[in-house]
């Protein structure tokens, strides 16, 4: 199941996205794609406030993996970029962080292929003028069930 929404500027990037932060569950997998500036890390940040993060949101570009520890439990915030080889991830303990209970936001999953865990969503940004088309993909049950409440998503602030 795929669905498409357009999104016509960064501010609804970041509204989707704490729309979908409402609707997620632990342990819920997350990919985010597209190339650099398509909003992958705008729209982990609307997810991040809405799961109470408060503070400022960065790209973990150097890190590789940013843990915010909220109300609402564990998210892990991935951009796997510099990734080399997907092996890097067991070197940073990557296992622990997929415990079935924390969200884990990934940016750039192609570049750990095989190394990580099966997405819930799969949320592909593709720039278009300047605003993003957003493509969602399910990858299981909560997922489709969620992609159900697409349409009332709200793409504004």
């Amino acid at each position: 199941m795929r669905y498409r929404i357009d999104l016509p500027d960064p501010e609804a990037t970041l509204a989707w996205g704490r729309s979908l932060g409402t609707r997620l569950w632990p342990g819920a997998i997350i990919y985010l794609s597209g190339t650099l500036g398509a909003g992958k890390t705008s729209l982990c940040r609307g997810v991040l406030a809405a799961l109470g993060h408060a503070g400022p949101v960065k790209s973990p570009t150097y890190t590789l993996v940013e843990p915010y520890t909220l109300t609402y439990g564990n998210v892990y915030h991935f951009d796997l970029y510099r990734l080399v080889d997907p092996e890097e991830l067991e070197w940073i303990g990557g296992r622990d962080y997929f415990d079935g209970e924390s969200i884990c936001l990934i940016e750039w999953p192609e570049r750990g292929a095989g190394a990580l865990p099966a997405p819930d969503l799969t949320l592909s940004l593709e720039l278009a003028g300047s605003g993003r088309t957003l493509w969602v993909t399910a990858g299981g049950a909560r997922a489709r069930a969620l992609m159900e409440d697409l349409p009332t998503m709200p793409c504004s602030p």
